[in-house]
């Protein structure tokens, strides 16, 4: 798997396996270039779309994925190549808050560039990603991200990504950039396990139920995606497209 997943040189690809525990329908392993997942926001919903058209199916569906962080409900609507989908994510973890400067030196930004009022944390809802707010939009434009310092900062956290992010928690609204901490991956246009975390976090922060959060403009490849706070957990939702289909002869 990880020989093939290097072979896409895709931020992160997912085999489907026949599921291993009670209440699931299906076992999700999701790998980058470098090492397997316990957990993802973006090929967790790709796959479940995946898996309903290998199925047939039409409409809307319900599934429940196994991954290495538990079992996650997934909603998915199909409408030919265009389908959207849904997810619980785990129950919010919300780890240790880190000074802004130190936070902001590996993306090349000042200590004037962290928001006032939103402190840098490590929060994970399945894979953990250190929350960064800054205090402009324009800072997003300021990143120069350092992988190395990077993978120094977050590593000994037990995060695996920072999600530098603008927030607006008046209008629901927010602007991020993702960046992990293997420079194989480097910068993420979409970030389903950063934009649960983020929502947990502004809910728990600034009482924001619902964000939606803009994400890859940067890299020319802009997307959006949907946070939304349900008791201890959040649904993070978006919309898929069906690329290719294709067949591996091996």
């Amino acid at each position: 798997m990880l020989a093939f997943a290097r072979e896409t040189r895709l931020s992160e690809t997912t085999f489907v396996q026949s599921a291993t525990v009670a209440g699931a329908d299906y076992r999700n392993r999701i790998w980058t270039v470098g090492e397997e997942l316990p957990f993802a926001g973006h090929p967790s919903l790709g796959t479940a779309v995946a898996v309903a058209r290998a199925r047939g199916e039409t409409g809307e569906v319900s599934y429940v994925q196994q991954t290495g962080a538990g079992l996650q409900a997934i909603e998915v609507g199909l409408d030919g190549v265009h389908a959207t989908a849904s997810m619980l994510q785990e129950p919010a973890t919300l780890g240790a808050e880190l000074n802004a400067a130190e936070a902001l030196r590996p993306l090349g930004l000042p200590p004037t560039a962290a928001d006032p009022d939103l402190p840098p944390q490590v929060v994970s809802t399945g894979l953990a990603h250190l929350m960064l707010p800054l205090s402009s939009v324009e800072d997003l434009s300021h990143i120069v991200p350092d992988f190395a310092a990077i993978h120094a900062l977050l590593e000994p956290r037990g995060a695996f990504g920072v999600y530098a992010v603008f927030c607006n928690p008046a209008t629901g609204r927010a602007r991020a950039r993702f960046f992990a901490r293997d420079a194989g991956i480097g910068e993420d246009p979409a970030t389903g396990s950063a934009a649960g975390p983020l929502g947990a976090y502004l809910n728990h922060r600034a009482g924001c139920a619902t964000v939606e959060i803009t994400q890859g403009v940067e890299m020319g490849r802009p997307s959006r995606l949907r946070a939304e706070a349900v008791n201890d957990r959040v649904r993070v939702s978006g919309d898929v497209v069906v690329v290719i289909d294709g067949t591996l002869i091996l």
